[in-house]
C-alpha cells in the first residue's frame, strides 16, 4: 500500500486546519519546517491527534487481537484516511471493512488488498464494479447477504465467484436475517448460486445493546449460524464494534476465522467510547487501557454576558451526536452548538482570545468534519503529520 504521494499534496484553501503560512507548501516541505499549533497561530478550531497516544492504540489492539486468536478488519469508515489504514495494515490487520461501496472503491484506490462490506450489496453499479475488480487476483472482497431476494440481486456473471457472508440481524436492529431458520435459508440461496460463494457468518452486536445478556443472546444465535453452516472452506465468522469485542472474542472464536471489525479503538474519544470500551474507564478486559489520542481545543471569540462564553467552534467542526463538547481544564458545560459556535457556561470567566480545551465523543463523526488532521509530537505543539482523509 503505497501513501508516498500523500506528502506531495499541496496545502491549499480546501484545507481549514492550517495556517495562511502553510498554503502554497506540500505536505512535505510543510512537515519539514516543524510547524507549531501556537507559534505558527493554527486558526481555532484546533482538531489535532497525539502521535503517542495514536500509536499507543493502535498497538494496544492489534497485540490483544494477536494474543487472543483473532484477526482484525478495522472499519475504515472512521477515518477514511490512508495513512491511519496503512499502519493498520502494517500491524497485522487482515483486511479494512467498508459499509458502501464508495468506501470499498476508495479503499481499492489506496491499495488495501482485502475488503469486506459489512453491508447489503444489491446496488447493480456496484456489483458491476467489483466484478471487474475481481479480475485481479491479488484482491480479495467479501460482503453480506441477509435474504434470499438479496441473494438473486447479487447474481450475475464474474472472473470468479463473489465470497458472500450471511448477515444475522437482531429484532428491531438493522439489517440481517431475524431469525436462524431465516439465516440458513439465505445461505442456501447463496449455495445455490453459482456466481456467488459462501463464506461464512456476519453481525452487528451493538443493536442489541446496552444490555449485556441481550448483546451476548445475539452472539449466541450468531454463532448457532455458524456451526450449523461449519465447516465452509475459509470460514469466516465476523462482528465486532468498538462496544462489545470482549464478547465477540469470548462467544465466536472457534474453528473458524474470527473477524473483529472495531474501528474507534484507533483514536478513542474521552467520553461515549471512554465509557462503554472494554478498554475504557472501566475495563472489562486485561490489557492496557485505550487512550483519547484527540487533541482539541477552541478560542473564546465573545463573553456577551455574565457565565457566557461563544467559542469559535461548531457542528462543522465538532461531533454532537454521542454528546457535546465539554471544557477539559475549567468547571463547566457546552450547552449547545450552532454551525460554528459553541456556548459554554462557565464561571471561569475566560477572556476574549483565550483557548478552551475540549473533550469529545464519537471519532467517526470527528473524522468526516476535518479534511487535514495535525498530528502532534509528546510536547503538545509541534505538528510532525498531517493526516489526509477522504470522505
Amino acid at each position: 500500500m503505497d501513501i508516498e504521494w500523500l506528502q506531495d499534496e499541496v496545502i491549499d484553501w480546501r484545507f481549514k486546519a492550517v495556517p495562511h503560512t502553510l498554503l502554497g507548501s506540500t505536505v512535505r516541505d510543510a512537515l519539514a519546517r516543524r510547524p507549531g499549533i501556537r507559534r505558527d497561530r493554527f486558526p481555532s478550531p484546533v482538531v489535532a491527534l497525539d502521535r503517542a497516544d495514536l500509536e499507543h492504540n493502535l498497538t494496544t489492539m492489534a497485540d490483544w487481537c494477536r494474543a487472543s486468536g483473532l484477526d482484525l478488519a478495522p472499519h475504515g469508515k472512521t477515518t477514511m484516511a490512508p495513512a491511519l489504514l496503512h499502519r493498520q495494515l502494517e500491524l497485522g490487520a487482515w483486511g479494512i471493512t467498508a459499509a458502501t461501496p464508495a468506501q470499498a472503491r476508495a479503499f481499492r484506490a489506496f491499495g488495501v488488498p482485502r475488503v469486506l462490506l459489512a453491508n447489503e450489496f444489491v446496488h447493480p453499479d456496484g456489483l458491476d464494479w467489483v466484478g471487474a475488480q475481481l479480475a485481479d487476483p491479488g484482491f480479495d472482497f467479501l460482503c453480506w447477504a441477509d435474504s434470499p431476494e438479496a441473494v438473486r440481486a447479487m447474481a450475475g456473471p464474474r472472473p470468479r465467484p463473489l465470497d458472500v457472508l450471511v448477515e444475522v440481524g437482531s429484532r428491531g436492529g438493522r439489517t440481517g436475517a431475524r431469525t436462524p431458520a431465516e439465516a440458513l435459508r439465505t445461505a442456501e440461496a447463496i449455495d445455490a448460486e453459482p456466481s456467488l460463494r459462501l463464506a461464512g457468518v456476519g453481525g452487528y452486536e451493538a443493536p442489541a445493546g446496552p444490555d449485556l445478556d441481550d448483546v451476548r443472546a445475539y452472539l449466541h444465535a450468531l454463532r448457532e449460524v455458524a456451526e450449523a453452516l461449519h465447516p465452509v472452506e475459509d470460514m469466516v465468522v465476523t462482528a465486532g464494534g468498538s462496544a462489545y469485542f470482549d464478547l465477540v472474542a469470548s462467544i465466536l472464536r472457534g474453528p473458524w476465522r474470527t473477524v473483529l471489525r472495531s474501528g474507534t479503538y484507533l483514536t478513542h474519544d474521552d467520553e461515549h467510547y471512554a465509557g462503554v470500551s472494554p478498554l475504557g474507564d472501566t475495563p472489562r478486559l486485561d490489557a492496557p487501557a485505550l487512550r483519547s489520542a484527540w487533541r482539541v481545543w477552541a478560542q473564546v471569540q465573545s463573553t456577551p454576558e455574565p457565565g457566557l462564553a461563544i467559542l469559535a467552534a461548531g457542528k462543522r467542526d465538532l461531533p454532537h451526536d454521542l454528546g457535546l463538547p465539554f471544557p477539559v481544564d475549567l468547571d463547566g458545560e457546552v450547552t449547545a452548538l450552532n454551525d460554528q459556535h459553541a456556548f459554554l457556561r462557565t464561571p471561569a470567566a475566560p477572556r476574549v482570545g483565550e483557548w478552551v480545551r475540549l473533550g469529545i465523543s464519537h471519532p467517526c463523526t470527528t473524522f468526516d468534519k476535518w479534511s487535514l488532521l495535525p498530528v502532534l509530537d509528546g510536547d503538545g505543539e509541534t505538528v510532525v503529520d498531517l493526516v489526509r482523509t477522504f470522505f
